[in-house]
């Protein structure tokens, strides 16, 4: 059983910064991937990044490209995600979760974390 805790939600003004974090009870030693998707009010979970156990692949979606970073300590058993320049239609709950390699898509992630707001005024 893979546990995941996110932190570092909350409210900013459009323009601004905010650092999510997802710290997981797996081993260091342990080989996964790990993505961040978000889910807004009456729409769909949709993907945001993902970064693979070494780190040597990682992606955002178009939406955030350019804004968001995603980056991992693996001796933390963390995965982050830095946003910047947040916009009003970055607000959601964001998700951490973990999947066997990396890929954009829900169905291949086998472990969830409770979600974090985020909420972005104009």
């Amino acid at each position: 059983q893979v546990q995941l805790v996110e932190s570092g939600g909350g409210l900013v003004q459009a323009g601004g910064s905010l650092r999510l974090s997802c710290a997981a009870s797996v081993r260091t030693f342990s080989s996964y991937t790990m993505g961040w998707f978000r889910q807004a009010p009456g729409k769909e979970r949709e993907f945001v990044a993902v970064i693979s156990w070494t780190g040597g692949t990682a992606y955002v979606a178009d939406s955030v490209k350019g804004r968001f970073t995603i980056s991992r300590d693996n001796a933390k058993n963390t995965v982050y995600l830095q946003m910047n320049s947040l916009e009003p239609e970055d607000t959601a709950v964001y998700y951490c979760a973990v999947a066997s390699s990396p890929t954009r898509l829900l169905s291949q992630y086998d472990y969830w974390g409770q979600g974090t707001q985020v909420t972005v005024s104009s």
